[in-house]
């Protein structure tokens, strides 16, 4: 038996000094240390001896597997030391070489245009409100006063779910939940993105954004809803925009109003931005009907309010004479990092 454990000693050690690799020292290892190792297979006969041998065989037996294992752990430090010395020298510095460039991303100008207008608008008090981009087909159009026979809700222009709910067409449905879910005075901003049935072209899209407002308290007049768009006006576009206010009509407001402002390019003298006209449209507003009130459970009679609403991308597109709103939505980073 002693003569056995000297041979596999002296064969483990043969075999451990040519290992180049971790996988082989380990699979060393385990034939000669594991538990069905040779070592072990040997030791099990030990029952057998006498007991004057067992101790001498035991000694032999536990001087042999500590060779080995000490044999196996210099081998295993002497391959760390090899590989990790191999990986230093292929990760080699060359400080000469230049730099990698970062690039640093920046805002889309839509989302530019939403924190711009949101940062004026909270100046003045309003806050930003949120709602759901799939509503139901009151808040998006019954709620707002709309006829049954409103064009834009055909099939043809709005996109409908089924019956009861569909992709908002504007971000008024979140006028209205904030009516019917908060008491006067209301004083928010609706920023979010809008679905209408739009092939689209140079100037429309299925997907856009859009930023509506609205007041509700008492003896809210329409002299407070000029005051707050010229301010917005003057700050987004300039000290010296002006404004201009069209009767226009919309269901959910009475008086309602379009917006014109002086052209931020040519200062109302007519240029290609404005076709020659010295003014661009901006947005559409008025005071909110008092049918809309009633349908949020407000009561027309001790209050009253004013809303507007625009089209981020359109602004966007004007403000940065942008001729194709396509160009807003295809992610071309050329395009982009222009703004």
């Amino acid at each position: 038996m002693k003569d056995q454990l000297i041979n596999i000693k002296d064969s483990a050690l043969a075999q451990i000094n040519e290992c180049v690799k971790m996988d082989e020292i380990e699979s060393l290892r385990v034939k000669y240390l594991g538990k069905k190792g040779e070592i072990t297979d040997i030791l099990k006969g030990m029952g057998k001896l006498s007991a004057e041998e067992r101790p001498v065989m035991g000694k032999v037996a536990n001087e042999v597997r500590s060779e080995i294992e000490d044999a196996i752990a210099s081998k295993k430090e002497e391959i760390k030391t090899i590989e990790k010395n191999a990986k230093l020298q292929e990760e080699v510095l060359d400080v000469t070489m230049p730099g990698k460039e970062f690039k640093v991303g920046k805002k889309h100008p839509i989302t530019q245009i939403i924190d711009e207008a949101k940062y004026i608008f909270t100046g003045m008090g309003f806050k930003v409100a949120q709602g759901p981009e799939i509503d139901t087909v009151f808040n998006n159009f019954d709620a707002l006063n709309a006829p049954k026979n409103h064009p834009s809700r055909d099939t043809s222009d709005t996109f409908y779910i089924d019956d009861n709910l569909l992709l908002r067409t504007q971000t008024s449905p979140v006028q209205i939940r904030t009516m019917k879910s908060t008491e006067p005075p209301i004083k928010i901003i609706a920023p979010g993105r809008c679905f209408r049935f739009d092939a689209p072209d140079a100037t429309h899209s299925p997907m856009f954004h859009q930023i509506e407002g609205l007041v509700i308290g008492e003896n809210v007049t329409m002299a407070e809803l000029k005051g707050a768009l010229n301010e917005f006006v003057r700050q987004l576009f300039g000290e010296s925009t002006k404004t201009k206010f069209r009767p226009h009509n919309f269901p959910f407001t009475e008086p309602s109003a379009e917006v014109d402002v002086t052209c931020f390019k040519c200062k109302g003298e007519g240029c290609s931005v404005c076709k020659g006209e010295g003014w661009i449209e901006i947005l559409g507003c008025g005071m909110v009907h008092p049918n809309v009130l009633r349908n949020c459970g407000i009561d027309p009679e001790k209050y009253s309010g004013f809303a507007f609403g625009m089209g981020v991308d359109r602004i966007a597109m004007l403000k940065y004479e942008i001729d194709d709103i396509r160009l807003l939505f295809e992610n071309d980073m050329r395009f982009l990092n222009q703004f």
